[in-house]
């Protein structure tokens, strides 16, 4: 492939690499960005790697920080930041995540030795006055060609360096729509145990771009066949072969995979699909699973807590499984709609519509049956009419509770504004200060005579 045209480098990149070689540096662009652009794809960044030692490079590039340990300087360059890594050489990994130590090496040729996949050991550049040229030692430019991801050299001993690149592999073949060549992804059913000693955050930003790819399940599939699955969530490999009701011949974890290629391309729809039913195999009683939303509720936020996700996201993706069994029918009220998005949350309505819309898909049912166009609907107008959902929207508080009626803080105070807004929600005509403040009385007499029927 010698006569691949110069790749697309935007000018603030060439700046930095022309600065390098001004210093008397060899410069490259290298790995994914570089791969991204042969692809037609536009890269989430640029990386470049040099001869030069951290020193060098941050007297090169006044506005640059060295803050690892690992050779990378953040230069921030116009209004973007980019790193620059000094030439590494193979060491040893064991722990199966991180390098023993970092020792610099000498050449483009030692440093693409050590990187993960053939299609990311490649580089564009040179050293000064050299003619800028791609260096493929591994053949990499090939391997695009075939779309295929082929371990660099030995992959026992790549994936044992790192046990993350297994997972960045199945991410790949994903995001990139490529295959993994047959003996790298042997040698990922060897050494899938190896996953283990990864940390939470790690596995959990692969998960994420994993799902964000045009068909996730194509990433998951690799995931249980390679065994990977079962070291990093179990409880969704149980799935597999577990049989239901749904689609003909397909098991529960084909289900799953169907939901999340159907649900759209947003981050919390997509984790929710993939755990909606993570509950299931708990929960089997004689065919059915009585309960698994709310079992499922509690197993997904402890499978995100594993993975050290935010705090706000496993509480979110939890109640989208949590109430993900909704059943509409089209003789509900106006109230019923109103206590429907108030149960629900009004934020997340749209993500829990979206969820089911996918899990029809999944059962291989219309993605609006059950009445979900019409449910929008109807929700979509409550919300646009303001109508009463909470606490915060009636027309008296507790102050004016405590100020007009004495009623005290605590429990009582709660219980009568969950009261007010039950009767609101249900008649939006009541919201109105003078008459739910009468209500209130109302409420508090008939409490005093039920909690004191002898008084």
């Amino acid at each position: 492939m010698s006569g691949e045209p110069r790749p697309r480098i935007p000018a603030p990149v060439e700046e930095l690499l022309a600065t390098l070689w001004a210093g008397g540096q060899a410069a490259y662009v290298v790995g994914g960005c570089l791969r991204d652009t042969l692809l037609g794809r536009k890269p989430a960044d640029w990386d470049l790697t040099t001869d030069a030692p951290p020193v060098r490079v941050g007297a090169l590039f006044p506005r640059s920080t060295y803050e690892n340990r690992f050779g990378t300087v953040v230069v921030t360059h116009g209004k973007n930041q980019y790193e620059i890594t000094a030439f590494r050489r193979d060491v040893s990994y064991s722990d199966h995540r991180h390098p023993d130590a970092v020792e610099f090496g000498n050449s483009i040729e030692e440093d693409l030795a050590r990187r993960d996949f053939t299609v990311n050991a490649m580089a564009w550049g040179g050293r000064p006055g050299e003619k800028p040229a791609f260096v493929d030692p591994h053949h990499g430019r090939d391997d695009l060609a075939l779309r295929l991801l082929r371990a660099v050299g030995d992959p026992d001993r790549r994936f044992a360096e790192d046990a993350l690149r297994m997972v960045r592999a199945v991410r790949l073949a994903a995001t990139l729509e490529f295959e993994i060549e047959a003996e790298t992804f042997a040698s990922i059913e060897r050494n899938a145990e190896l996953a283990r000693h990864l940390s939470g955050e790690r596995i959990c930003a692969e998960l994420l771009k994993l799902l964000a790819a045009r068909e996730p399940s194509v990433g998951l599939r690799l995931m249980a066949d390679s065994g990977l699955l079962v070291v990093i969530a179990p409880d969704l490999a149980r799935q597999r072969g577990l049989e239901q009701n749904k689609t003909a011949g397909e098991d529960l974890w084909e289900h799953t995979l169907r939901t999340v290629d159907a649900a759209p391309n947003r981050q919390l729809v997509r984790l929710a699909a993939l755990l909606h039913d993570i509950g299931k195999p708990d929960t089997l009683t004689e065919g059915h699973f009585p309960g698994h939303e709310a079992i499922g509720a509690v197993m997904a936020r402890d499978f995100l807590a594993g993975l050290h996700a935010p705090r706000a996201f496993q509480e979110r993706a939890a109640h989208l499984v949590r109430h993900h069994m909704f059943s509409y029918e089209p003789n509900w009220s106006d109230a019923a709609v109103r206590r429907f998005i108030r149960k629900t949350g009004p934020g997340s309505i749209d993500d829990l519509l979206a969820l089911r819309a996918a899990d029809n898909e999944g059962s291989g049912l219309p993605a609006d049956a059950g009445h979900l166009a019409e449910l929008a609907s109807r929700v979509r107008a409550e919300l646009a009419a303001n109508a009463v959902l909470g606490r915060s929207q009636l027309a008296i508080d507790g102050n004016d509770l405590m100020a007009e009626l004495g009623v005290p803080p605590g429990p009582l105070l709660g219980r009568l504004l969950d009261d007010l807004t039950d009767r609101v929600v249900a008649e939006p005509a009541l919201n109105d200060r003078t008459v739910l403040l009468d209500l209130a009385k109302q409420a508090i007499s008939d409490r005093q005579l039920v909690e004191n029927p002898h008084s």
